[in-house]
């Protein structure tokens, strides 16, 4: 009977030593899955804001300089005129080549809520050279090869060709190869969720000023809570000019030089180091220098 009691006592310590084992084992992974995820958030905030931050210039009028949030027209899409079809319509070439040469490329294709900017190239020594903006009026795509004739040097031998209807005819007679631009209107901030959360949310605005923007959609996250503190808040936009001084919120985009990007995110629950229980975090920083600027 002592044998008994003695072996059942001492399977109880091994079955609890291994319980407590795996218990910790559990919240080991739990942890470091936690970290991770923080961690990624952070990542990307810091690679979506910069990619977009990196293509935009003095041209693409950055329109909301707030601390957590900002607005401006972002490059989605760039092409080639082939041929001019007439005062409101541009033929672009197809989006591939027998060589590889790629005329026509693609973020997201175009559509009636975007702008199509075409370089104007004047002796002018007052105006100089510049991008002329137009609303699109339709843009799709032409198989039978009229938008891109053979005859033009920037005729490609594959089917897709695109038709560019403009809103306005076009303020002069573009050449062939003259570029082309087109730019989309874009909000990103940071939101709260109706789960309770803070997330990097994108909206998609008209191009005309005034237009509305469409509903929020969450891009990366959860970050920490919105706060007017800047060491606390989860994004954190940051602008500053030419000499490196911080430019007030709403400032004029004109002295617009550098936009600097903070994130911060949090783990989801509260996890065991030691002894202690908190919540771990992680934070990235990225600085992106406006394109085409001079001092």
């Amino acid at each position: 009977m002592i044998e008994t009691i003695a072996v059942l006592v001492l399977l109880m310590l091994v079955a609890g030593t291994v319980g407590v084992t795996l218990v910790r084992q559990q919240q080991f992974y739990r942890g470091a899955g936690e970290l991770i995820q923080a961690r990624q958030e952070v990542r990307d905030a810091s690679e979506l804001m910069s990619a977009d931050l990196r293509a935009i210039s003095l041209e693409d009028t950055v329109r909301v300089m707030a601390d957590s949030a900002v607005e401006f027209y972002s490059t989605i899409a760039a092409s080639v005129l082939c041929a001019a079809l007439g005062d409101f319509e541009i033929g672009l070439p197809a989006t591939g080549g027998p060589r590889g040469n790629t005329l026509t490329s693609f973020a997201t294709e175009p559509d009636t809520g975007d702008l199509a900017l075409v370089f104007r190239d004047t002796a002018d020594s007052l105006t100089g050279s510049r991008w002329d903006r137009y609303r699109i009026a339709s843009f799709s795509m032409r198989a039978d090869g009229a938008a891109c004739p053979a005859a033009s040097p920037f005729a490609v031998p594959v089917p897709g060709a695109f038709s560019l209807a403009l809103r306005t005819p076009l303020r002069a007679e573009p050449r062939a190869g003259t570029p082309i631009r087109f730019l989309r209107r874009s909000r990103y901030s940071l939101y709260r969720s109706s789960d309770g959360l803070w997330y990097l949310g994108y909206r998609r605005c008209g191009a005309v000023a005034g237009a509305a923007c469409g509903a929020i959609q969450p891009l990366s996250g959860p970050y920490r809570p919105y706060s007017s503190d800047p060491a606390a808040t989860g994004i954190l936009f940051q602008y500053f000019n030419s000499s490196g001084s911080p430019l007030s919120l709403g400032n004029s985009s004109a002295s617009l030089a550098r936009v600097s990007v903070t994130a911060r995110a949090l783990s989801a629950q509260r996890l065991r180091s030691g002894n202690a229980v908190r919540t771990f975090g992680d934070s990235s920083f990225v600085t992106v220098s406006i394109r085409n600027r001079t001092p």
